[in-house]
């Protein structure tokens, strides 16, 4: 084994045999490529990742290219999950010298860790204009060799290029009605009126803007903005993108229609496509919505869950195909009339196909089909459905499953935690809530340090050596605050402040109110990153800035909110130019433009008021809730019970209505838009 063996990373476990001399990210390595004077090769992906698989079985396990990488370059296996702060410092380069970016990510470094040459995943032979693995690793150790000065040359440039780029972001001024207004129309000019979502293909799930939409539509009552959300949901929901049999939804859509997925579920898109699902139903009463967050809950719990009570971070697109043995994508999910009518019978079997859209031809690959819900006048009985379901749920449990990588990541927790304890609260799923309490449980146990400094992963109930990153403390803040709503319990507030103070202290920029992905005191590479814009999940600049105006909110603490309304700033100059890839900003500056709300019920914890105030659609409204009398929570402070009943008080930008214990009432107050 090399030098990847006992790491807690699943991803660079699985390179752990292979004959190439892989060392982690650390000094050493670097120190090492001085030493022997030879470039490196870093090398960054996830487990969960079908073309990192290709290439490490193309090429990282085979003998003769091994043979070549140990000559000639210190090897570095990089786990993007767990360092993403070098995975978008390397990833800006690979952009801008190429145009595009990817993973696997393969770059060339000087042993002052400088990158001078670029690109994604290489394959063995040369294929579609793209040279050869072997062929890239041969030309550059002939330039290490023969033209060092040319490449440093280049490395120094590259690196003061990227260590030199400022986020100007228009400065601090809080966006208004009008930049959401231009964020809107800049969506509708993007959106894809005929099969949902923004763009063509690939098409991912926009949960971000998802919640904006929802958001918006709440303040303004704009239907075009509500009926997007729908629409586009409907569409996913219907898709092959989602899991018709298992629930939980596939990374993206190759494809414009949300037909055929990659077939990776990851924790990150499932949380937050489970809370959309769930504002969904919220703002629309929406069975199928319904449906969709419990069913992507459930998915969680029973897929993902871990022995320690966290939540693993994905399950491969790959798995074994039983006819052939070899792993292939989406072996696991789709199906042929033929496997339908072996398992269903000839009758069954024929329903099935129509129901699902399984045809002869296939969606996919070899004749198979993805399944999905395809439009039809035709009327299915629901109790044959639900028992074709139930057999072809047990016929697929007898396949291969897909590999799980079991790391925990605290950001993808958090966003867990908020999804599962919401969900749970809104529709009597007190098992979701105790999941998401689990979690948090761990996350404090675990992941937190007597100073509440952060680390990113754990597994097996061992903390990985990797320091937590902005998106880390502002998710896992999100998630406890939202369990501080769900439960009542001011703990988890606590927790939440102890986070945000570290956001305060490390990441924010004292001068401009920018945030830094990492901490001012974390390692120190070859540029500090800094990102506001979406990807995957939410940018941990907004997420941070959402984090930060809830908790304001709730403790009324003034450094709280000037941070969150500083940091906001950049939605503002990028909102309407690049709504798609801002959503959480727009969001949360929706919340902002609402107050947000402070909801605090006086009375059960779970009781009819409590649960009409957390399902209220007033953007981003924070709620507590307790007994008369507590002090669990600050908003109950001096707030007594009217008339012997739960009683709710609302307040928005200092003004305060007048309190009340009719629950229809109070979801009037907190589900009308201000505009």
């Amino acid at each position: 084994m090399n030098r990847l063996a006992g790491v807690t990373s699943p991803y660079l476990l699985q390179h752990a045999d292979n004959p190439v001399d892989w060392w982690p990210w650390e000094p050493g390595a670097f120190e090492e490529a001085r030493r022997r004077d030879v470039p490196v090769l870093l090398s960054v992906g996830y487990s969960a990742c079908h073309w990192c698989h290709v290439m490490a079985h193309e090429s990282f396990e085979d003998e003769a290219t091994a043979a070549l990488v140990n000559e000639n370059f210190v090897a570095v296996k990089v786990d993007r999950e767990e360092r993403p702060d070098v995975d978008a410092v390397y990833m800006e380069a690979v952009q801008a010298a190429t145009g595009h970016g990817g993973w696997p990510m393969t770059v060339f470094l000087t042993p002052d860790a400088e990158p001078f040459y670029f690109g994604t995943y290489f394959p063995p032979e040369p294929r579609h204009g793209s040279p050869s693995f072997t062929q890239v690793l041969q030309g550059v150790r002939d330039a290490w060799s023969e033209r060092r000065g040319e490449v440093t040359e280049v490395a120094g440039k590259i690196s003061a290029d990227l260590a030199a780029r400022e986020m100007t972001y228009g400065g601090t001024e809080v966006p208004g009605a009008e930049e959401l207004g231009q964020a809107l129309l800049g969506l509708v000019r993007e959106y894809d009126a005929t099969y949902g979502g923004f763009g063509g293909a690939p098409k991912f799930p926009p949960s971000m803007v998802i919640e904006f939409l929802l958001r918006h539509h709440a303040r303004t009552g704009a239907e075009g903005a509500l009926q997007m959300a729908v629409d586009t949901c409907d569409r996913m929901a219907r898709g092959g993108i989602y899991d018709q049999l298992g629930g939980g939804f596939a990374r993206y859509s190759v494809d414009r229609e949300f037909t055929v997925p990659h077939f990776e579920k990851m924790l990150y898109d499932n949380a937050l496509l489970c809370r959309a699902y769930a504002h969904l139903w919220r703002s629309t009463g929406s069975e199928s919505a319904r449906r969709i967050a419990l069913e992507t809950a459930d998915f969680m719990v029973c897929e993902l869950r871990t022995n320690e009570g966290g939540f693993a971070s994905a399950l491969d697109a790959d798995s074994e195909d039983p006819a052939t043995g070899k792993h292939v994508e989406g072996a696991y999910y789709v199906w042929t009339p033929a496997q339908l009518t072996e398992v269903l019978g000839e009758e069954d079997g024929r329903l099935a196909a129509r129901y699902f859209g399984v045809t002869e031809e296939g969606t996919f690959e070899e004749g198979a089909s993805v399944l999905q819900l395809p439009r039809t006048d035709e009327v299915f009985d629901e109790a044959k459905v639900a028992d074709i379901r139930q057999r072809l749920t047990a016929a697929r449990a007898e396949r291969p499953a897909p590999g799980r990588d079991d790391k925990v990541v605290a950001a993808w927790n958090g966003l867990a935690i908020a999804a599962l304890a919401e969900t749970g609260a809104y529709f009597g799923r007190q098992d979701l809530v105790d999941a998401a309490v689990c979690a948090g449980d761990l996350l404090v146990r675990l992941h937190m340090d007597p100073q509440a400094r952060l680390s990113r992963t754990s597994k097996d109930g061992r903390a990985g050596a990797n320091a937590g990153v902005l998106e880390d403390y502002a998710d896992v803040a999100e998630g406890f605050l939202a369990l501080a709503s769900v439960t009542g319990e001011g703990v988890w507030l606590e927790f939440a402040g102890f986070l945000l103070d570290h956001v305060l202290d490390r990441f924010v920029d004292a001068k401009s109110g920018a945030l830094h992905d990492t901490a001012v005191d974390a390692e120190q590479l070859i540029r500090r990153p800094q990102d506001p814009t979406d990807n995957a999940a939410p940018s941990g600049w907004t997420a941070a800035a959402g984090a930060l105006l809830s908790y304001a909110a709730q403790t009324g603490s003034e450094p709280h909110r000037t941070a969150a309304e500083r940091a906001l700033g950049v939605v503002k100059a990028l909102g309407p130019r690049v709504p798609r890839f801002i959503g959480n900003g727009l969001a949360v500056a929706e919340a902002l433009l609402d107050g947000p709300r402070e909801i605090a019920v006086v009375g059960e914890v779970g009781g009819r008021l409590h649960h009409t105030a957390l399902t209220g659609t007033a953007p981003g409204a924070v709620v507590a809730a307790g007994p008369e009398g507590s002090d669990e929570l600050p908003l109950l402070a001096d707030r007594p019970r009217i008339e012997d009943r739960d009683t709710a008080y609302v307040c928005r930008h200092f003004v305060c209505d007048a309190p009340v214990t009719d629950p229809d009432r109070l979801g009037q107050i907190v589900g009308e838009a201000t505009t």
